[in-house]
């Protein structure tokens, strides 16, 4: 069943099909997971008296650490039925394996079937894929064999190198690009400085992955509009994990991002674990249904965002989810402020002065958090530093700390060899204990 279909569905049939998948789920991992074997008995819980979604509650949390500490004992299948290692960027801590089968790389190409039907997508379409296609990156596997199952053209040319982007634009004229939005912005300067016409070009619509492009109210925030009022394309923004194996991915509305009832079981969870309301941010808490390698059960993200539950203008009755709010362990404390980093990328991104940056976030010597901004500036002269410290003045109400470096220095900090993807946020800080 397709995204399309399941959507349209009212809320009591979604209900019912859940709840029937949710115990054929608590029956695969009864039998098969070692994790949840113990976790079952550990916790007492009789798999048989959970029959509603509600009764999913009396079940226990899964952490990343979980996954960390016992990768091999979430394995629910032999070695040899795995035909794809894929693993997390490792942003918060130390990279999480996914293994998955071949039931598992299918159903991973029917989630992005849906998603790109969502955006708009078509067999007319060619996408030009500007991300990583290799190091274990699940979204790669994801986009390309999605849009295989969509039955559109699909060019592989991988991260970086505006020029080249411009030129196979120009030369194999693809409909739609798959790209994080500030790779965006570096395509719409490159276009500028070499006089090529964008609105011109074939690209009439971006799948914008990594990065928010909207704030939790719909609206563009300020990444999403300097792409639009440069480039008059259609956007469509992202959000997926490795270790749910699905997206949220928004409509042609750009009214958040549809869940996929078929494939998850989504809660939203407030800090003593309660399912928040509507409108309300929680912690994205995912069970995954139809995964037969690693099934994850309760499995809290440490993302925050919000849900809608309103039917969509688009015909579709799911709920749709917020852009990040912030990542639950990125939380900075400075000086009596509390900062989510998706709202310092907007102050920066926001600043005309400011070119690329990195922030980064470290213990003082009393271990209170401080805050480094790697600044690649216009210029370097006294007027640009004053106006860029006192905007941040003004907006943060505290000064952060600034260090100015060369496009050079910035794509070091970046682009460390173990990494696949642009790091904008670095977190120094000495973990306390919880």
């Amino acid at each position: 069943m397709s995204l399309t279909e399941t959507g349209r569905l009212l809320q009591d049939p979604i209900k019912t099909m859940q709840e029937k998948k949710l115990r054929e789920l608590l029956s695969y991992l009864d039998k098969y997971s070692p994790f949840y074997q113990k976790l079952f008995l550990q916790h007492r819980i009789d798999i048989n008296k959970i029959n509603k979604l509600e009764d999913i509650v009396i079940i226990p949390t899964t952490s990343k650490e979980d996954i960390q500490i016992y990768s091999d004992k979430f394995l629910c299948v032999s070695p040899e039925k795995i035909i794809e290692y894929t693993a997390t960027s490792g942003t918060l801590g130390s990279p999480v394996t996914i293994s998955l089968t071949e039931n598992d790389l299918e159903r991973l190409a029917c989630n992005e079937y849906n998603s790109f039907l969502t955006a708009n997508g078509t067999e007319h379409d060619i996408y030009q894929l500007m991300l990583t296609l290799d190091r274990q990156f699940m979204a790669g596997i994801a986009y390309h064999s999605g849009i295989r199952k969509l039955g559109a053209g699909i060019i592989r040319l991988g991260p970086g190198v505006p020029s080249l982007q411009w030129e196979t634009i120009q030369r194999l004229r693809p409909t739609a690009i798959v790209a994080v939005p500030s790779f965006i912005l570096k395509l719409i300067r490159y276009a500028k400085e070499h006089d090529i016409d964008m609105n011109r070009s074939s690209v009439k619509k971006a799948i914008c992955i990594g990065e928010n492009i909207r704030n939790v109210n719909h609206s563009l925030n300020i990444l999403g509009k300097k792409i639009k009022e440069a480039w008059d394309i259609d956007l469509y923004s992202t959000y997926a994990s490795t270790e749910m194996q699905t997206a949220f991915t928004e409509c042609t509305e750009g009214c958040g991002g549809h869940y996929q009832p078929e494939l998850l079981i989504l809660e939203l969870l407030d800090e003593n674990g309660k399912q928040v309301a509507a409108n309300t941010p929680g912690e994205v808490t995912i069970t995954t249904l139809g995964v037969e390698g690693m099934p994850l059960l309760r499995y809290k993200t440490g993302d925050i965002c919000m849900y809608f539950d309103e039917p969509c203008a688009c015909g579709r009755n799911t709920w749709r989810l917020s852009s990040v709010i912030g990542r639950k362990k990125q939380m900075i404390k400075f000086k009596g402020t509390t900062l989510y980093p998706p709202a310092l990328f907007d102050l920066l991104n926001e600043m005309q002065e400011i070119l690329d940056y990195v922030i980064e976030i470290y213990n003082n010597e009393v271990g209170l958090d401080e805050v480094l901004l790697y600044l690649v500036p216009i210029n370097i002269s006294v007027e640009t530093d004053n106006r860029i410290r006192g905007y941040l003045q003004a907006r943060l109400r505290v000064s952060p700390h600034i260090q100015y470096v060369t496009n050079e220095e910035i794509q070091k900090i970046q682009f460390p060899e173990i990494g696949r993807k642009a790091v904008k946020f670095v977190d120094k800080r000495i973990k306390q204990e919880e």
